[in-house]
């Protein structure tokens, strides 16, 4: 299907329209205008205020998406609180987009360091990867290459789940520097992130010259000492470390590469000593963070991005179960993986109860080793936590949903999540991907007290989690909350009050029109042409009966953004549905119409069989994408089939050859019309 189901609306959503602010989705409806029947989206604001939209439309509306937890007011159709809702997120935008294209504008300034041509040690180094590189690995390395190159300093964000292979695009990074005599400083935000990347350096680089060194808490001071003095005497290659690294002792006079992982995690004074350091060096973000698709887009060429989706080919789906509370049957899940010599994360929804939840994994498994993890312990407890169930000390996690998101447990291949009808599905999607993270099959129970006593929605939610494959596209659909997260922390700052108010997707449209506004882009005022149709042009029931399946259909054809796209979604309806009627043949051929006059900034179209009568508007301050002139030898050039109507109005009479005949020519024709000059002329 033409359209990603994460931004399907069904009955019921949240949406938004882009003239008139948030409303509640009421399904299709039937009317009748200009006697000809056509499909049209209710929608419900507030009070009884009801909107029909055309499903030609549909662009003007998009799914509300926004932080977990908040249920936003409608608005009212005709009132001021969506204009003024939307004049308080640009102005956050305008700071945002402002900040952004100002870092691209110096990064572009600064002088750099311009690395040279790859030697035989690079190659040799490549090649004790071991693995195959997946795709979008390959796509990640070659662009990091490729900024380092470059004379003007690197600053790429590299994108991907844990344990797909954002390490290794790090690690080429690094080595590349060290061949050039530069030195290399990888932050993370916790002690046991930065042992885990220790480690892996450590264990990749150990046939080569690379020294590596890392401070945290757990070095001891003495140790600390050694390895601050080999920084700066140069003899150590790379460090790796917490914020301790931030510290004043810490100098490395060759700095070329920083490496930040998980970078929206660090505090905000230690985001102020990195903006210091960063100026001139090249910078390399590591993060687990999806980011939305628009957002990627937005920032392609201000922020290098490179987005690893591809899971590695070893990697098991996670068998997922939903049952009830037996512990004679837990007891035998917990007992299955220790024999194993694997680790069990067990998961309770609230800290109140956690205590209690220990209490009784200790009885039902006396032989294991079992801690507890939640948010509000002392950060050094919880980082101890963390160190020992990384280190293999710990047998069982009990937890709270705190378990980190950029974080490695290999040994981790079982996942217990108590009280489950408690957890939203992002959740419960975020959770489950903590285990499988090695070619072991891992497991994920989804523990209720009784199948039959839980809420229908809850119910659901978990159906589809079990129902759905973690490696599969439902993963995308279920991080859509993770990708709010994203958003915020990829902006610099979490702006979930303006996302909450306008929805995700406006909020990164308008963020890229300012952006594209700042660069000096052509900017195009976005037309949505008015269409009044007095043909049959739809999708009938008879043709396509699952008003799911038609409203997808509709929502795919008005978004298409060329004839190719529309041309390929009649291919794809033929495949399914069969022959396509007359009213769809209709339908398709006003789209590819609409899209000519949308260029042409076209604020209003009616279709009847034998004519075509375009308005444009007359406000002031409405910008013209097609200039008097052009309108003028147009109509000279058609002789009686085009008029011009004041006060800018034009009347084009179809040839006789049918409706769609006659729309695709008159499609081809205003095609050929001559953008405005500056004054509108």
């Amino acid at each position: 299907m033409g359209i990603a189901s994460k931004d399907e609306i069904a009955p019921g959503d949240l949406v938004v329209h882009r003239d008139y602010g948030l409303a509640r989705f009421d399904g299709l409806a039937r009317m009748t205008v200009d006697s000809a029947g056509g499909d049209y989206l209710l929608l419900h604001f507030d009070g009884e205020d009801r909107l029909y939209v055309p499903v030609d439309r549909m662009s003007l509306i998009q799914k509300f998406k926004g932080p977990d937890g908040i249920d936003p007011a409608l608005d009212r159709l005709g009132g001021n609180r969506w204009k003024l809702g939307r004049e308080k997120a640009k102005k956050a935008i305008e700071k945002i987009a402002r900040d952004l294209v100002e870092m691209y504008a110096f990064r572009k300034i600064a002088k750099g360091y311009a690395y040279g041509p790859l030697n035989e040690l690079y190659w040799e180094f490549e090649a004790g990867f071991g693995f195959d590189e997946t795709p979008d690995q390959e796509k990640a390395i070659a662009d990091v290459l490729e900024d380092m190159e470059r004379p003007e300093p690197m600053d790429r964000l590299v994108c991907g789940d844990v344990g797909f292979g954002k390490t290794e695009v790090a690690l080429r990074a690094a080595f590349r520097a060290v061949l050039d005599g530069k030195q290399v400083v990888m932050l993370c935000p916790t002690t046991v992130l930065a042992e885990q990347h220790f480690q892996n350096f450590n264990k990749r680089l150990e046939d080569f010259p690379v020294r590596v060194g890392m401070l945290s808490r757990f070095v001891p001071p003495k140790r600390q000492k050694v390895v601050t003095d080999g920084v700066r005497k140069g003899e150590i290659d790379i460090l790796i470390g917490t914020h301790r690294l931030l510290s004043k002792d810490v100098e490395a006079p060759r700095l070329g590469l920083l490496i930040l992982d998980e970078e929206q995690r660090f505090g905000v004074k230690h985001k102020e000593k990195l903006k210091a350091l960063r100026k001139n060096i090249d910078v390399l973000t590591l993060t687990a963070t999806p980011i939305p698709r628009t957002l990627q887009l937005s920032l392609s060429g201000i922020r290098g991005l490179s987005v690893i989706e591809t899971p590695p080919p070893e990697r098991k789906a996670v068998e997922t179960l939903l049952v009830e509370r037996d512990p004679d049957f837990l007891r035998s899940v917990v007992r299955r993986e220790l024999e194993r010599q694997g680790q069990v994360f067990w998961v309770h929804n609230r800290v109140r109860g956690l205590e209690e939840t220990a209490a009784f994994v200790k009885r039902l498994v006396p032989e294991a080793r079992v801690t507890m993890a939640h948010g509000q312990m002392a950060e050094g407890a919880l980082e101890k936590a963390m160190h020992e169930f990384w280190h293999g000390e710990i047998d069982i996690l009990v937890c709270t949903a705190i378990i980190e998101s950029g974080l490695d447990f290999p040994r981790a291949n079982t996942l217990i999540v108590d009280q489950a009808q408690m957890f939203g599905l992002g959740q419960l999607y975020q959770l489950r991907g903590r285990v499988g993270r090695s070619s072991l099959q891992a497991y994920a129970y989804f523990v209720v007290p009784s199948l039959d006593g839980i809420q229908e929605t809850a119910r659901k939610r978990l159906r589809i989690i079990q129902d759905m494959d973690y490696l599969g596209a439902g993963f995308q659909v279920a991080m859509e909350d993770l990708r709010l997260r994203g958003a915020g922390n990829i902006l610099g700052e979490v702006q979930s009050g303006q996302i909450s108010r306008i929805g995700l997707d406006m909020f990164l449209e308008m963020l890229d029109d300012e952006i594209k506004r700042l660069r000096g882009e052509p900017q195009h005022e976005r037309t949505d042409p008015e269409l009044s149709i007095a043909v049959p042009a739809r999708i009938p029931e008879g043709y396509v009966s699952d008003p799911k399946d038609r409203l997808r259909l509709y929502k795919a054809l008005s978004t298409a953004h060329n004839e190719t796209g529309l041309a390929e979604m009649a291919a794809e309806m033929r495949d399914r549905f069969g022959a396509l009627p007359e009213e769809v043949e209709n339908f398709i051929s006003v789209l590819a119409l609409k899209q000519v006059l949308a260029r042409l900034q076209v604020a209003r179209a009616d279709v009847t069989a034998s004519k075509l009568s375009l308005a444009w508007e007359t406000r002031a301050g409405a910008v013209q994408a097609v200039s008097a002139e052009s309108l003028v030898a147009f109509v000279n050039a058609h002789g009686d089939r085009a008029r011009l109507v004041p006060p800018a109005k034009l009347e084009i009479r179809l040839s006789e050859g049918g409706l769609r005949a006659g729309l695709a020519e008159a499609a081809r024709e205003l095609a050929g019309l001559r953008a405005a000059t500056p004054d509108g002329k």
